[in-house]
Formats: structure tokens, C-alpha cells, sequence
């Protein structure tokens, strides 16, 4: 699938996981890790997290995050 918009695709990653404990990001089974998907923008991720991040709010222990993967992908970019 591709976008025909002339928006520049700025790719996000939303992923959680339960940490091990609060005060560290080191989650307790890696191959539990919740991935959410992988979006256009960071607006669209953050709807998808604030989604995952609602469900579970009973567990304080579990954690949803965005990536921004296109600042990893090219990391001279300036954008969002």
C-alpha cells in the first residue's frame, strides 16, 4: 500500500510491554511485547497509543511507547 499524498510519509512505531519494574524501561518478556503497528504520522500514532495505553491503565506496570522510526531511518531529518 502506498500514499499518493504529497505529505512526507514521517513513519511512527507504537509498541508496549510490562516493565520489570517503574522506575527502568526493561520489560519482562521480550517475546510478550505488544506491537501495535506502524504509522504514517505521529498524529495517527498517538491515537493508536493513547487506545492501547486506555485498555490497560488497571496495570502499572504495562507501557505503550511511540518510535519515531523516521529519525532513525534518516537522522539529518527535522521533522516530528
Amino acid at each position: 500500500m502506498t500514499d499518493s499524498g504529497d505529505k512526507k510519509q514521517l513513519l511512527h512505531l507504537v509498541f508496549g510491554g510490562e516493565l520489570e519494574s517503574l522506575d527502568d524501561v526493561q520489560f519482562r518478556d521480550l517475546n510478550g511485547l505488544d506491537i501495535v503497528g506502524i504509522f504514517p504520522d505521529y498524529a495517527t500514532a498517538l491515537t493508536a497509543w493513547k487506545a492501547k495505553a486506555q485498555q490497560t491503565v488497571d496495570n502499572a506496570h504495562m507501557r505503550y511507547f511511540i518510535v519515531h522510526m523516521h529519525r532513525l531511518l534518516d537522522p539529518q531529518s527535522k521533522g516530528n
